[in-house]
């Protein structure tokens, strides 16, 4: 590989397309400084090690960004391997929600980007999506109803069947053990920036965008 300093950034002798350490300006769009790189945590250490002896408050200001560059020298932005491989993930945990859950919503209905912004925030954290009715439907998960008479989608946690039907650790730890569950959930999406208020006596949450 070769990379370079901005300029004539090449990879095997031809401009490339990957990861790329780029400076926002204040007057237009982000700056190459250096780059192409085959993955990020490459260009991270090349950016950690640009920042040995400078100003912090400009290291600040360099970030990664996965792209192409263009002949007149800027970055045209693309989705990263690891950008699709997240969105066929995300893709999947949706397809774990109740069947035809948007179908009276279109995909411009604030309702269903939130639903698709609360599974983000979820997965992200590790958390799965209740399989409703999925072959794992047994193993729990995050439930998300959305709920457009309410402004927002309903949040709930469903524990494994040994806990909820079988409850092999009595109903004292079932009960409980939702209890945490739920509020654990309600934290997290607050800390996410979502406007979370209790529902149900605290059996759930009703999750709305952030004011």
């Amino acid at each position: 590989m070769g990379s370079t300093v901005s300029g004539d950034v090449v990879l095997d002798g031809a401009v490339s397309q990957g990861w790329w350490l780029v400076v926002d300006e204040e007057t237009g769009p982000g700056q190459i400084v250096a780059g192409p790189f085959p993955d990020r945590a490459e260009a991270r250490w090349v950016a950690s090690a640009r920042s040995s002896g400078v100003n912090e408050d400009v290291c600040e200001d360099v970030h990664t960004v996965y792209g192409t560059r263009r002949a007149d020298g800027g970055l045209s932005r693309r989705p990263s391997p690891q950008d699709w491989t997240w969105l066929a993930h995300l893709g999947d945990q949706l397809d774990r929600l109740v069947a035809d859950w948007d179908e009276s919503l279109s995909d411009e209905d604030p309702i269903t980007t939130l639903v698709v912004e609360v599974a983000d925030a979820l997965a992200e954290a590790g958390l799965p999506l209740h399989d409703v009715s999925g072959a794992g439907s047994e193993l729990g998960g995050a439930c998300l109803s959305p709920e457009p008479g309410l402004g927002g989608v309903l949040v709930t946690w469903r524990q494994h069947d040994r806990m909820t039907v079988e409850q092999v650790a009595g109903p004292t730890v079932d009960a409980i053990g939702q209890q945490v569950m739920n509020a654990a959930l309600a934290e997290l999406l607050r800390l996410r920036g979502f406007a979370v208020s209790a529902f149900g006596g605290g059996s759930g949450s009703l999750v709305r965008p952030a004011v």
